[in-house]
């Protein structure tokens, strides 16, 4: 009997109070990161976990329900979306969402045309590894910000707030413990476990707002996720440009992600149901993020962990975990709860995730086997890091400007290309 016929036997006995309970079990793991980009960002978190929701249902329908993946916020489009969103409005922000799903389907229908390994030529580790880097390290001034520790250009001096940074290291410390000595499902939720005990640390220190959670409707949008629902979207081309590129980085993420999902199950979701109808799901429910005024969606590895745990490889568990999250959205105390987690608890998570990002660029390399004594590794892996890093954004008309992540990636995809190999 084969792998696979074990697994669908064993998904067929469980009762629909078990695939219930592991549906609830699916929520837990992909709640906490889910939440944490529309905190970092400044979008609704009851909205993002309705895009998630309704985004994996989408994703179910063009997979033909065979691949069991959930579907949550993509912290990739985090600095992108943050600083749109700042400088230009939930608009603009909505129209570069949207333009990323678009950028997702046309992949889709590429992959499908020419096949995968064309389109992973423009993108080898040797370009995708550093660009995540960037994208991790850009992000990490924002997570010690966020923790208490501010730098101060002009007078040169740096600000603590030692308060926050006390509550930001009992997350840090809480998580790494979680993460090393923790055992079972606990494993799998360090997140949750480090904001709820954050959570509990700022109660005494007067940071957490239990007014705002009083006032909150038991059901219910918030104002503000109706104000980012009724905003129509603003195609503006500084907006497309700022975000809608990044979907060139996730394209690999989500490769790599279909296939570990691939491997733990024991099927080839390449072939069956195909990597552009998983592409096509992707964009689908990025491009319904951007319209209802939700984060980009990616597929996420926290359930892939829990499949691996469990054991347990059915699809429908998966769709099950999301109507569970179209419900709680619509939960207006539970939005209020959310939006009530102090900043320097979301700092001490930012300070490892984002850290982990720059850390999953570098692994890539590494996985890769690059040899670095060649210079053209060192030329684009150099040029990548320095550009990402150091330009935010350079405007290049009126009202439109291109992010140094942009920049970076074209500038490594183009090298990539024009210098000669084991060189």
């Amino acid at each position: 009997m084969t792998k696979n016929n074990i697994n669908s036997i064993n998904s067929n006995s469980i009762t629909s109070t078990k695939k219930i309970i592991l549906g609830l079990q699916h929520v837990l793991a992909m709640f906490g990161a889910t939440v944490l980009v529309p905190f970092l960002t400044g979008l609704d978190p009851s909205l993002a976990i309705l895009c998630a929701g309704i985004g994996t249902l989408i994703f179910h329908a063009c997979t033909k329900g065979k691949v069991p993946v959930f579907l949550g916020s993509s912290f990739a489009f985090i600095g992108a979306i943050a600083l749109t969103l700042s400088q230009h409005g939930i608009g603009v922000v909505k129209g570069g969402v949207i333009a990323a799903g678009l950028v997702y389907v046309v992949m889709a229908l590429v992959i499908k045309k020419f096949g995968v390994d064309t389109i992973h030529s423009f993108f080898p580790p040797i370009v995708t590894g550093p660009i995540v880097m960037v994208i991790g390290l850009r992000l990490s001034p924002t997570a010690l910000e966020m923790s208490g520790y501010f730098y101060n250009t002009q007078t040169k001096m740096s600000e603590i707030d030692f308060t926050a940074l006390l509550i930001a290291g009992v997350v840090v410390i809480t998580m790494i413990l979680v993460s090393i000595f923790a055992k079972g499902f606990f494993k799998l939720v360090p997140i949750l476990i480090s904001v709820l005990v954050g959570y509990l640390v700022s109660i005494p220190f007067e940071l957490v707002d239990f007014e705002s959670i009083k006032e909150a409707a038991w059901f219910g949008f918030s104002p503000t996720a109706w104000e980012h629902l009724k905003t129509f979207p603003v195609f503006n081309l500084t907006g497309i440009l700022a975000i809608a590129p990044i979907a060139l980085v996730v394209f690999i993420e989500h490769i790599g992600d279909i296939t570990t999902n691939g491997a733990v199950v024991g099927k080839d979701f390449f072939t069956d149901p195909g990597i552009h109808r998983t592409m096509l799901g992707d964009g689908l429910a990025t491009i319904l993020a951007g319209f209802l005024g939700g984060p980009a969606n990616t597929t996420y590895s926290e359930n892939t962990g829990v499949l691996a745990v469990t054991k347990v490889y059915d699809p429908s568990i998966l769709r099950i975990a999301a109507i569970f999250s179209i419900i709680l959205s619509f939960i207006g105390k539970f939005g209020a709860i959310i939006r009530s987690i102090p900043l320097p608890v979301m700092g001490g998570i930012s300070i490892i995730l984002f850290g982990m990002i720059a850390s999953v660029g570098v692994r890539t390399l590494i996985d890769a086997k690059l040899e670095f004594s060649y210079s053209r590794n060192l030329i684009i892996s150099s040029l990548i890091l320095v550009l990402g890093i150091a330009i935010q954004e350079i405007p290049i008309a009126e009202g439109i400007s291109v992010s140094g992540l942009a920049i970076a990636a074209l500038v490594g995809i183009i090298l990539n290309k024009i210098l000669p190999e084991n060189i």
